[in-house]
């Protein structure tokens, strides 16, 4: 029989973040080859000889060089089962990135170390800060010109309001950057940058006090570096497991992904001291993960990762207990009758494989027919219901619309997988003459994802149109949307109702939105979330 609680000690799960840019995928990459899921690593804009990153799957992400979706990525490493989360770094894909969040135990926050903190960078953390999810940090590129890493602890501690405690400490930057030190086993890692990142940086280890040290080091610069070295020690934090665990400390290491430089002394001190799945926060109390009931939830829908079946994948995050394939659970949509959990999927990247069993950490995939929502329960506990996964207000609007009749089906069914993927929000305007289709994003590029996804994976030939709106509200459930008929509520202000049939005003700007409540002090409006609020 399963030891459950060891396998629980074994489990990592954890979320890759980062503003654009900073290298989150270039890291997540590298973590998969010195981890030994890769023999060669790839590379996010891959040229005819290279291979694209295990992540970045989709056509359009490999077109534009960015990532679009969150990947998840299983694999065993000294012991430890892995689950590694990549996450969407640009804005416009927050929502992915935030659901991603709620479904880790811990984060690896990877910083440009020549930028420093940036705009996403600080809402993430303010999301995980939130959460209680602790944080590990990467100071990125150190192979370019980097800001003073005094500095960069400085904005860590100053902007982000985190204490930081060095692990690895950079020998130069640039050109010049040589290697980090090891403070907590005082080790010196020298690097040769041999193979243009795609395999294992060569290494050597030596001791702080080494000569060969001041024969790479201008005399100033390695006299500056030792009293760097000494001051942290005198007056920098401690370390501290348990302020580490809370999210009140935050391990710092430097390196550059791309030269494989620092990747390994990340990996190994992430599996060393990162966080097991913890309890988790439900309708009936904290549940303890070593509990022998299963218990899971739903954080992310996914259509068409493999072209050939076109089929669709919730993924879960097991809370507690085991699961097993073939086990049965009440179905939350199906009124309770029980429900097969069948053709469980072990995922890495766009690739599977069929898994027997999991525990409380891991990520499964079941393919589904529309039995789930995001945000959905899965347990044998009688009335379990884990906190629901928030919704997000949408900031840009366009009607979608479909240019051939004759593919209506396709046009049909495409957005409404879409749809409970979360990729989109859809609003029809109440008492409309035609019933279009009204598409409500966090940002531009979403609008282009589902143009691309219904074309290339549903066949369907669409159009988008802009809109005037800029904010939506939703009004209280019980609201009669006929109730604002020939009432003045502004200009270009109009009453839709969502996916659910809820209510929804949309208005053309914040102006709108104030001169509305003036007028109408007792309807209550409600942004769906607000960052600002500790509703995450």
């Amino acid at each position: 029989m399963t030891n459950l609680p060891s396998e629980i000690q074994r489990r990592r799960t954890f979320a890759i973040i980062s503003h654009p840019d900073a290298g989150k995928t270039t890291l997540t990459e590298k973590l998969l080859l010195y981890g030994g899921a890769l023999q060669l690593a790839g590379s996010v804009r891959a040229k005819k000889n290279q291979r694209n990153t295990t992540s970045d799957w989709m056509e359009i992400e490999r077109e534009r060089g960015i990532s679009i979706s969150s990947t998840v990525l299983q694999f065993d490493y000294n012991g430890c089962c892995i689950n590694l989360l990549d996450t969407p770094g640009h804005r416009d894909f927050s929502e992915d990135t935030y659901r991603v969040l709620t479904a880790v135990d811990s984060v690896i926050m990877v910083i440009d170390a020549s930028k420093g903190i940036e705009e996403r960078t600080r809402k993430l953390f303010e999301i995980c800060r939130l959460r209680g999810i602790p944080i590990f940090t990467f100071m990125n590129k150190m192979d370019r010109p980097a800001l003073n890493p005094i500095d960069l602890l400085d904005e860590l501690e100053r902007i982000l309001g985190i204490g930081a405690f060095p692990v690895t400490w950079p020998l130069g930057d640039g050109p010049d950057f040589k290697g980090v030190y090891d403070r907590l086993a005082k080790q010196l890692h020298l690097y040769a940058n041999q193979g243009k990142g795609a395999s294992k940086a060569v290494e050597h280890v030596t001791g702080a006090e080494d000569e060969r040290i001041g024969q790479l080091l201008h005399p100033d610069y390695h006299r500056e570096w030792l009293e760097q070295i000494e001051l942290l020690s005198l007056a920098g934090e401690e370390f501290d497991d348990e302020k580490i665990r809370s999210g009140a400390l935050t391990p710092v290491f430097f390196g550059s992904a791309i030269n494989n430089f620092g990747v390994q002394l990340l990996l190994d001190y992430f599996i060393q001291h990162g966080m097991p799945p913890a309890p988790r926060k439900s309708n009936l109390g904290v549940i303890d993960p070593a509990s022998q009931d299963f218990s899971a939830f739903v954080f992310k829908i996914q259509a068409n990762m493999d072209p050939n079946h076109r089929d669709s994948l919730s993924f879960i995050r097991v809370c507690s207990g085991v699961f097993e394939k073939d086990m049965t659970v009440p179905n939350p949509r199906g009124g309770n009758k029980p429900l097969r959990l069948s053709y469980p999927q072990r995922l890495f990247g766009q690739e599977r494989e069929t898994v027997e069993a999991a525990y409380p950490g891991d990520i499964v995939g079941l393919v589904s027919h529309g039995n789930f929502r995001i945000g959905d329960t899965l347990s044998n506990i009688p009335g379990l219901i884990y906190h629901e996964i928030p919704r997000f207000p949408p900031e840009v609007f366009a009607y979608l619309h479909n240019n051939a009749p004759s593919k209506f089906k396709q046009f049909r069914d495409g957005l409404e997988q879409l749809m409970h993927e979360g990729v989109i929000q859809v609003f029809y305007l109440h008492n409309a003459l035609q019933k279009t289709a009204l598409l409500g994003a966090v940002g531009q590029l979403q609008f282009d994802v589902v143009k691309h996804r219904l074309e290339t994976e549903y066949a369907a030939d669409v159009r988008l149109e802009p809109t005037p709106f800029t904010e939506a509200r939703w009004l209280p459930p019980d609201t009669d949307p006929d109730q604002f008929k020939g009432a003045y509520m502004g200009s270009n202000v109009r009453v839709a109702l969502d996916a659910q049939n809820n209510p929804v005003l949309l208005f053309p700007d914040q102006w709108s939105v104030d001169y509305f409540q003036e007028k109408n002090p007792d309807i209550t409006l409600t942004r769906c979330f607000d960052l600002t609020t500790e509703s995450i």
